[in-house]
Parts: structure tokens; sequence; C-alpha cells
């Protein structure tokens, strides 16, 4: 992934209060997103996920939505966007979300009991909302959670950690005295 470990050493980091933040194209949509990024990292998902009868996809709005597309659009797996707005759907389902920066709810529709999915981020920080997603898909949904994948793992202690979810990533940064370190370019199996 030589692509993507050059163009993290790359990012420019901003600071928000007393919080280091990288900034890339695949969490943030700027600086422009080259798609040769792209196709490295689609490959290397497909080549670490569990696809195999995945009836879909299920990505949060709204940076995993283009790594998600790019994703179906190779493997012919459905995509399903879980948003920030309610659209009163028959078999809707809220979830509360909390990142280490925000709250608020999401909303999960076209996902039913007994289907198979993989859930696919950007990033995995926090965990806040991986782990308010994966609880609703098991518990409130019924879905079958097959694989889970976020490209880009901040490394230091999340809120799936003392869980059974276990998360692969394809690269661990963390941030350093103003520059993205690389902590483990493989990421987590």
């Amino acid at each position: 992934m030589d692509q993507l470990r050059q163009s993290l050493l790359d990012a420019p980091i901003i600071e928000k209060g007393e919080y280091q933040y990288f900034v890339h194209p695949i969490s943030d949509g700027v600086p422009m997103l080259k798609p040769e990024l792209l196709r490295e990292i689609v490959i290397r998902i497909i080549r670490k996920a569990e696809l195999e009868n995945v009836d879909k996809i299920v990505t949060p709005a709204a940076m995993g939505i283009h790594i998600s597309t790019a994703l179906s659009l190779m493997t012919d797996i459905p995509l399903v966007v879980i948003r920030k707005r309610q659209y009163g759907l028959d078999g809707e389902v809220p979830l509360f979300q909390e990142t280490g920066y925000s709250e608020s709810e999401m909303y999960i529709n076209d996902v039913e009991e007994g289907d198979r999915v993989l859930v696919l981020d950007d990033v995995l920080s926090t965990g806040g909302t991986m782990k308010a997603i994966l609880d609703a898909l098991t518990n409130e949904v019924g879905a079958e959670v097959v694989d889970v994948v976020a490209v880009i793992k901040k490394a230091g202690e999340n809120e799936l950690d003392d869980t059974d979810y276990n998360v692969k990533t394809l690269i661990n940064v963390t941030v350093e005295d103003g520059e993205v370190v690389i902590v483990d370019a493989q990421g987590d199996e």
C-alpha cells in the first residue's frame, strides 16, 4: 500500500484545540482523491475482507461512501448508506452515535434480519460510531456482520477494545509532533 502510506505521511496536520488532526482525501475529501489511491485501497479491501456470501456493504455517511461505492462497483455487492437524516421509511432503525468530537443520531434503512453484511468505514478513531453501528445491526436489525473494515486506524484505545467486535484495518497511524507516524503499515487482521 505504498500510495496510502505515502499519502498519510504527506498529509497536512491541523490543530483542533489540543487535538492534532491529519487531513486526508480518504477521511476528509481534501486534498483531492486520486483514482490510483482509491483503486489501491479497494484492491486491498478485496484481499483482506471476507466477501463471500455478503449480501450488502454497509457504510456510514459521509466519508465511507466513496470507498464503499468503489468496492460495490468492483464486487457487484449492493451498498447501503447509514444516513444522518431520518426518512421514516418502513423498517428504519435509529441509532445514537458518539465520537470524540460529536454526537448525533443515524438511521439504517434497507438492512433486514438475516442479511449478511460487510461494514466499511474510512477511519476508526474513538470507535464510538462503529460500535453504535455494529450494536444496531446485530441487536436491533438482526443482521449477520460477516466482516468489518476501516481503511485507517488511529492507534490508541477505542470503544471496541473490550468487545467481541473485530475490525480489520489497512494501516494504523498516530500523529506525533505534527507528523503522521505509521504504527503498523499492514493494519489489523
